[in-house]
């Protein structure tokens, strides 16, 4: 769980992969929670407003976490976190009407946004103490070579030196030098990357899985529901390849692919409800490539990149940039999906989101760097 950011043998990537994890649950509840709303009677704005009514807290408290962190600790903050999570989920589970349902969101939301942060924030700032016991014993095992470790410990005392003056060095970075050099591609990439992790249709495929696989023909909400599960269950497993390989395949691969097949999985959807609507069959194997191949590339590559890319003079600023684009695209696409489905119709909708996929391949291919193997200084002094 402490992944250091892409160090120089590359074995930051399966600890921070694995920190996304906690987040992914979130998704497939709403999932689960829009499939059994029709007794409300609501509007599309109305769904929409549910879908999103978590993530436009998850903007506050990702600013909150930022002013709180330091009084509170960052122990004390995660517990915080939890117990909004708690109270959001269940107010709205015992909802008896929108305007408390949506206030359970709203709660649920800022717990998010304290999470997060706090979480990636704590993927970059440290190791953790089992990554230090594993550097103890791994000076004790140096030591016992003998007189070997002595012709080579000037070297290493320089080396050790130098990145500590590089890293001494660094200030971090005014308003103005964010937008220029360096800091203005990093930025580029980091925003880019989650931008097109959430405008690619990511928050409304997962959380309306369900309401889609009930218009595709799964007419009972438990089923639709059943299977939404299923998907969060998909996520899982993919997410723990998506560990097992980055190191190996590299993070621009596993981008590359992973959102090739999520383009094909969009156009699916798309043609299924265009002229496909007797085999829904079809929009199940589109969900679960499109939920796979999600969790291969966007899902955990995505926060990987963005804990790797930022220089050292603008990591806390960017990584909350970052944040800031993640939760407020994401709540402007969850938001828009319902209304633009009655207004425009399923299938227009997924060939849009499947065009925007295409176009992050391209930001991808051209713009995105592979990190695989470098350190941070590594990657500020060869990609950036």
């Amino acid at each position: 769980m402490w992944g250091g950011g892409g160090g120089g043998d590359g074995g930051g990537g399966d600890g921070e992969c694995l920190l996304i994890l906690g987040g992914g649950g979130e998704g497939g509840w709403v999932s689960a929670t829009l499939s059994g709303i029709s007794w409300y009677n609501l509007s599309s704005v109305e769904i929409g407003l549910i879908a999103s009514g978590s993530l436009y807290d998850a903007l506050i408290g990702s600013v909150l976490a930022f002013n709180i962190a330091d009084f509170l600790g960052r122990r004390r903050e995660l517990i915080l976190s939890s117990l909004l999570y708690l109270i959001g989920a269940l107010v709205t589970a015992v909802a008896p009407d929108l305007i408390i349902m949506v206030i359970g969101r709203f709660v649920f939301g800022i717990g998010i946004g304290l999470h997060r942060l706090d979480v990636l924030l704590c993927a970059i700032q440290g190791k953790g103490g089992m990554q230090e016991l594993r550097e103890t014993a791994i000076c004790c095992l140096c030591r016992l070579r003998g007189e070997a470790i002595c012709d080579s410990a000037p070297e290493q005392v320089d080396e050790i030196l130098a990145e500590l003056a590089y890293v001494g060095d660094e200030k971090e970075a005014t308003l103005g030098e964010m937008f220029h050099g360096k800091c203005l591609k990093a930025l580029t990439i980091g925003a880019g990357i989650v931008l097109f992790q959430q405008i690619t249709g990511q928050p409304s495929v997962l959380y309306y899985a369900a309401s889609i696989l009930q218009t595709a023909g799964f007419s009972e909400a438990s089923d639709a529901t059943r299977i939404s599960i299923l998907l969060g269950l998909l996520k899982l497993i993919m997410t723990g390849v998506a560990v097992l390989v980055v190191d190996r395949l590299g993070r621009r691969s596993l981008l590359l692919g992973g959102v090739s097949g999520m383009v094909v999985s969009l156009f699916l959807l798309g043609s299924y409800y265009l002229f496909l609507d007797d085999a829904p069959a079809g929009a199940v194997v589109a969900l679960l490539l499109y939920v796979g191949c999600y969790q291969l590339s966007f899902g955990p590559i995505g926060w990987l990149m963005i804990s790797e890319i930022f220089p050292l003079c603008l990591r806390g600023q960017g990584l909350s940039i970052a944040v800031l684009v993640n939760f407020g695209s994401n709540a402007l696409v969850t938001f828009a999906f319902s209304p633009l489905k009655a207004l425009l119709g399923a299938a227009l909708l997924f060939y849009i989101f499947g065009a925007i996929a295409v176009l992050s391949l391209a930001f991808i291919f051209f713009i995105v760097p592979e990190t695989k193997g470098l350190s941070l200084e590594d990657i500020e002094a060869k990609l950036l």
